[in-house]
């Protein structure tokens, strides 16, 4: 009897400690921050940007890592980027806006920081009210426009494009690579574009690194997967997370900072990106 007894306490407590264990698991999973660096090598690379520190943030729906938002802040602060971008689904709602003007004024005291629109600003009702405060805060936002940054004498191009909700007459990708062309010739461009499904059409654009997020990682990251769940919640979705390459276009996915989606994460924590820009040798 008391034998039994044994067992069955032992049994209790493994299963007691199965369950901490997936708790903290899945705990950890949606809210340790993880910074990734990623040195990312072209031929084209005006040599004065060999080094080149580009932090990205994305698909932070309004997420707060540390009392105001500190955690995130120190760890932009400790990648030492020369710029910081913002690519998409900062907020999802109006009574997400608290959060907004606070992160940007510290993120402006880091680095110029660059922000594209994502499905959930479209679809919040406040993009208007988004916008206003971010401008106001010295964030330069890409409405489908461009911006030359530069280095000593040298420079390159940072562009950024809509998210597809935007209005369906806007300036398409393709016009926007015309109107660089035509201003500034052949440039190394850097595009901004929240939705990462169109890797195969900015490589027809000779586009030289696109910044996207959106996937949220795939969710759930197995081994030998890509992510299990994808934002329309099909499975197995491609280009949910890091350096994916079509011919000499190289485009870099965020898995993201927050999560409205309803499901958790698991084994894909949040991320900082961190892309450091080199000159092929």
């Amino acid at each position: 009897m008391k034998t039994r007894k044994n067992h069955r306490r032992a049994g209790l407590i493994f299963f007691l400690l199965i369950c901490l264990s997936i708790f903290f698991l899945f705990y950890d999973s949606n809210t340790r921050l993880v910074t990734d660096t990623y040195s990312l090598y072209f031929d084209n690379l005006p040599p004065s940007f060999d080094g080149y520190r580009i932090v990205q943030l994305s698909d932070i729906h309004a997420a707060v890592l540390g009392q105001n938002n500190a955690t995130l802040l120190d760890a932009v602060r400790k990648a030492q980027p020369d710029i910081i971008v913002i690519t998409g689904d900062l907020i999802d709602s109006k009574d997400d806006l608290a959060i907004v003007s606070p992160l940007v004024q510290a993120l402006t005291g880091i680095a110029p920081v660059y922000f594209v629109t994502g499905n959930h600003e479209w679809r919040s009702g406040a993009l208007n009210n988004l916008l206003s405060v971010l401008t106001a805060r010295g964030v330069t936002v890409f409405r489908n426009s461009f911006v030359r940054l530069t280095v000593g004498e040298e420079s390159i191009v940072l562009a950024g494009v809509d998210d597809p909700n935007g209005p369906a007459d806007m300036k398409t990708p393709e016009a926007l690579m015309s109107e660089i062309r035509a201003q500034v010739g052949d440039p190394f461009v850097i595009l901004l574009a929240h939705r990462n499904d169109a890797l195969a059409r900015y490589a027809s654009l000779n586009i030289d690194l696109v910044l996207s997020g959106h996937a949220h990682g795939g969710l759930v990251r197995l081994p030998l997967t890509d992510g299990l769940i994808g934002p329309s919640r099909e499975w197995f979705p491609k280009y949910t997370s890091g350096v994916y390459t079509d011919g000499a276009t190289q485009m870099l996915v965020s898995r993201g900072i927050g999560n409205r989606t309803g499901y958790p994460r698991l084994l894909n924590n949040p991320e900082l990106v961190v892309a450091i820009l080199r000159r092929t040798k």
